[in-house]
């Protein structure tokens, strides 16, 4: 038995928003056997421009029943049968999120007609509801009223059995099919053409704009649970309508794509990624020469396009380890601004200055200590490759850090040696590194020494 379902809202996502009118039409496959239509009392204003859509003011459902008085009715006729609206996904959400107040657990089998329409009568312009009539030459009367569009999805259903030749119906309400719960825009074909590698994929809106870029060790398992369950907030809601289509790119393993995944989302900002679009707060050790030609050695915060000998996220840490050169290289705290006041040097009695904050020292002699702090802080960052699976069977992957940098990542015919990293650059893409990056690669250095080719 099928129900076939239209309901009338107060808005466009679930969580938010109520039922004003509802119409079910239970049918056998033949006909309609039994059928129910209410209003439906939201508890919360109509806005005006859907009283002026459906014609459902506040006066009319001031005396109709709130869901929870037809809440046991609705759902027994729902329970048992098999779940039918044009853009199922929408209804669907309202009915469940509202039984579920009243404590009742929707779990139906579902069937849009949208998308079997696609499938069964493919190459029409357009397929909503009013279009998709007017193609079939489908009366539809009483237009966005809940019993109106849902006689006409009766009317369409039946036009869909009567055509379906290829059994299309029988398959999407097997257990494997996911189109049930795919996005009403996004095509199943799509879906179904994604590899189960690991891998970044992007999902694109109308336009083919990027609006969600996510990662994953298998692209087709992590892409379709986006979709199952049933989370009525709005950005769930708005997310899910927004997506169109899907695009990929495979990487050799999981670690590349939770890099190529940070990088592509500064590059792209999608709008529905929010996890790593935080500003950084990093800091830098910076050298530069004075007027008085002395080497000064600064912390400061780390701002776009300027590349620091040294980077760190906490101020504490900065100033522990230049206090730690200045005293293992004699510097002047006052030349690297561990001290502010004009009182003497505190690097005299600590004897760590020898007298260029005071000109008794000449900049040659201290930039050469300067110099030799600054190339101990490079040394004592690692360089190393990391090398693992490729994408196929003839390549590996690698990816490249020096001297504490990410430099980029790529893949490398198997038959080539990888032991040079000015050799391997060839062979690689360079990318831009943020925190996560640097903070990922450290991690996986610390846990996955065997992968590690020290350079």
């Amino acid at each position: 038995m099928y129900a076939i379902v239209d309901i009338e809202t107060t808005g466009g996502y679930a969580s938010a928003g109520s039922i004003t009118e509802i119409a079910i039409y239970i049918h056998d496959g033949h006909q309609i056997v039994q059928q129910f239509e209410t209003l439906v009392n939201p508890h919360q204003p109509i806005p005006r421009y859907i009283q002026a859509l459906t014609g459902i003011t506040d006066d009319m459902v001031e005396q109709a029943p709130p869901f929870e008085d037809v809440a046991e009715e609705v759902f027994n006729l729902l329970k048992d049968n098999i779940f039918i609206a044009h853009n199922v996904n929408f209804d669907y959400s309202f009915l469940r999120h509202q039984l579920d107040a009243c404590g009742y657990r929707l779990q139906s089998k579902k069937l849009c007609t949208v998308r079997l329409s696609r499938k069964i009568f493919p190459g029409f312009p357009s397929y909503s509801l009013g279009n998709i009539c007017r193609s079939l030459h489908i009366n539809l009367v009483n237009r966005h009223r809940a019993a109106g569009d849902a006689l006409a999805t009766v009317q369409l259903f039946e036009r869909l059995l009567s055509a379906d030749n290829n059994g299309t119906i029988a398959a999407a309400l097997t257990t494997r099919s996911k189109e049930r719960w795919l996005p009403l825009h996004l095509p199943q074909e799509q879906v179904a053409d994604l590899p189960s590698t690991p891998g970044v994929y992007y999902f694109h809106d109308q336009k083919g704009k990027v609006v969600y870029v996510g990662k994953a060790k298998n692209i087709r398992k992590r892409v379709t649970s986006h979709f199952t369950g049933n989370n009525a907030n709005r950005q769930r809601q708005e997310f899910v309508r927004n997506i169109h289509s899907i695009s990929f790119e495979k990487t050799g393993t999981e670690l590349m794509a939770f890099i190529l995944e940070s990088i592509e989302i500064r590059r792209l900002w999608p709008i529905y990624n929010n996890a790593q679009k935080r500003i950084e707060s990093r800091y830098g050790f910076y050298v530069f020469e004075d007027q008085q030609g002395y080497m000064r050695l600064a912390i400061e915060k780390r701002r776009k396009y300027t590349t620091p000998v040294f980077a760190f996220n906490m101020l504490t840490e900065g100033h522990q380890r230049l206090r730690t050169l200045v005293r293992d290289f004699k510097l002047c705290p006052k030349l690297c601004f561990l001290q502010t006041s004009q009182d003497t040097c505190t690097g005299v009695e600590e004897k760590t200055c020898k007298g260029a904050c005071e000109k008794k020292e000449t900049p040659k002699k201290y930039n050469l200590r300067v110099q030799k702090a600054v190339a101990h802080l490079l040394a004592e960052q690692p360089s190393f490759m990391i090398v693992d699976s490729g994408r196929e069977a003839t390549e590996q992957s690698c990816i490249l850090m020096e001297k504490g940098r990410f430099y980029g990542m790529g893949y490398v015919p198997r038959d080539v040696p990888v032991s040079e990293a000015e050799t391997l650059k060839d062979w690689l893409t360079q990318y831009p590194e943020n925190e996560f990056i640097l903070n990922l690669l450290r991690q996986y250095a610390g846990t996955n020494s065997s992968r590690l080719i020290s350079l």
